[in-house]
């Protein structure tokens, strides 16, 4: 069933009815364009009024000129001044209750509107897929909302607003939400939010490029796009597949109810008083409330220093001697750079960083320290940090190491190329404390990477060259074995998060003394 809404009239030969087929518009989006006073929110409301009954309403309304359809049409006013939680949940409640609503922004600056509508529109269309009801979502001055550029808002709240308008104009068909936008200027307007409309409705405008981008979608010549400057107020051109197939123009028909505001209409002067209009405006009245404003008290000018007087104090002054700093021991060197070194493997953010952007993270902090980080080599900064990375991603409780088969390890670990000897490490530290095999994302947090793939190819390649031997027990649990040490791991779930380790949390050090690294820059 085709459920049609009458707009006006035809402005050609006869003046036939203007209809527009409001199942084809959920199907499509509308984008009405026109000058101020070109009659925009008249057309609006007489589209909301003529489908009122049919369809569930959603108004974004940044004047509040359309609360005026609560009264008539049972519209539920919502004011935008609620927290940005609040209108997603309220916005949930709408789609699911499926009432019509007018969330009026009149009370609210400018970015604090971009940041209400976001909510709103983002918990419109978050919605459960139970509540995807067809719903007209009308958004009068979008070039608030998804403005071209940048201007005086935080660059937070245009991307925020301008991502709701987006979703809704892309990605609401199929969620139901059918988008009708309204702009005084389509240059004002986002093209990735305007060029998804498919309906179009262009009133008067007189500026060249909005009259070139207008006939532009119209697919009108140069001539055609005169005809903009000629419209009169409530007279648009129609065009799209819930109007008409070919460029229609039309005159808006009347509608029931009024917007607060309106265009303003000449009024007589009030006519001279007998009283002194001087003492009129300047003398308060006894029904008048004083106001509460006091002078803030002047304070003397600050005398201006002359540049002889600067001259004086420059010549006047001496700085006063600093103490050189006492040399740091050998020991208290190499404290620092362990710290500097763990605290970089501590840092989650380091993991997925090539090896030489960390490299320069650490001469900065070593500077930041006072110490001589360059004194370090790249390729001995690689091997550090694989052994640091090991201990930050192994147990809290060190292996015994009475038996030697830690240094042993270590030994074993120096045969591997660096990139894979935190990998080793991290697995004999488990093996020798009896606990289970470290998950992808252990094993990846160990080698520096973010990815558990990588992981997986770095220990086929270890396991090639005879180093260890993997194999998964009947539950699909994973257990390495370290042939030169004579010890393995216990059965461990390949897929475990790394958050979850036995005995510790996840990215916090163990405690001094108990990492079983002596001093990740001990001399070698």
């Amino acid at each position: 069933m085709t459920v049609g809404i009458e707009m006006g009239l035809s402005m050609g030969p006869g003046a036939e009815p203007a209809r527009l087929d409001l199942e084809e518009l959920l199907a499509t989006r509308l984008l009405v364009q026109g000058n101020s006073g070109s009659g925009k929110s008249h057309l609006l409301r007489r589209l909301l009024e003529q489908s009122a009954g049919a369809v569930q309403q959603v108004i974004i309304d940044p004047e509040g000129d359309f609360v005026t359809l609560a009264e008539a049409y049972g519209h539920v006013v919502v004011d935008g001044a609620h927290t940005e939680p609040d209108l997603q949940a309220i916005a949930a409640r709408v789609r699911a209750h499926r009432v019509s609503v007018v969330l009026t922004l009149e009370s609210l600056d400018m970015e604090a509107q971009m940041r209400a509508a976001a909510a709103f529109l983002g918990g419109l269309f978050e919605a459960e897929r139970s509540h995807w009801h067809p719903a007209l979502i009308v958004v009068d001055e979008a070039q608030i909302f998804a403005p071209a550029a940048a201007g005086d808002v935080s660059d937070e709240a245009r991307k925020a607003s301008l991502g709701a308008m987006t979703n809704l104009m892309c990605r609401g068909r199929k969620r139901g939400l059918a988008g009708i936008i309204a702009t005084q200027r389509l240059a004002k307007l986002a093209k990735n939010v305007a060029a998804e409309a498919t309906n179009f409705l262009m009133g008067r405008t007189f500026l060249d490029i909005d009259m070139a981008r207008a006939a532009d979608l119209l697919g009108l010549d140069r001539r055609g796009a005169e005809r903009f400057r000629d419209l009169s107020r409530g007279e648009f051109v129609a065009l799209g597949p819930a109007l008409s197939r070919r460029p229609l123009a039309l005159r808006i028909g009347p509608v029931t109810t009024s917007a607060r505001s309106g265009s303003p209409k000449l009024v007589p002067l009030p006519a001279p008083a007998d009283a002194d209009l001087r003492a009129l405006i300047l003398t308060r009245s006894a029904d008048e409330p004083a106001l509460a404003w006091a002078p803030a008290p002047r304070t003397p000018p600050t005398p201006r220093a002359t540049p002889a007087d600067l001259m004086r104090e420059l010549s006047a002054y001496r700085p006063e001697p600093v103490e050189a700093p006492e040399p740091l021991s050998e020991a208290e060197i190499r404290a620092g750079l362990d710290a500097v070194l763990r605290g970089i493997a501590a840092d989650p953010d380091a993991g997925g960083q090539p090896v030489a952007v960390v490299y320069q993270d650490f001469l900065v902090r070593c500077r930041m320290r006072g110490l001589d980080g360059e004194a370090i080599s790249l390729a001995a900064f690689r091997r550090r940090l694989g052994v640091a990375r090991a201990g930050f991603d192994g147990a809290d409780v060190a292996p015994d190491e009475a038996d030697g088969r830690w240094e042993e390890a270590q030994g074993v670990a120096a045969t591997l190329p660096d990139e894979v000897q935190g990998l080793f490490l991290l697995l004999a530290r488990a093996a020798l404390a009896g606990e289970p095999c470290p998950g992808d994302e252990a094993l990846a947090r160990a080698i520096g990477s973010r990815s558990p793939g990588r992981a997986r190819r770095l220990l086929a390649y270890v396991e090639t060259r005879g180093t260890i031997v993997c194999r998964m027990d009947y539950k699909g649990n994973r257990i390495v074995a370290l042939p030169a040490l004579a010890c393995e791991t216990a059965p461990g779930d390949p897929k475990a998060s790394a958050e979850a380790k036995p005995g510790g949390t996840a990215g916090s050090p163990p405690p001094a003394g108990d990492s079983g690294l002596p001093g990740l820059f001990a001399a070698e």
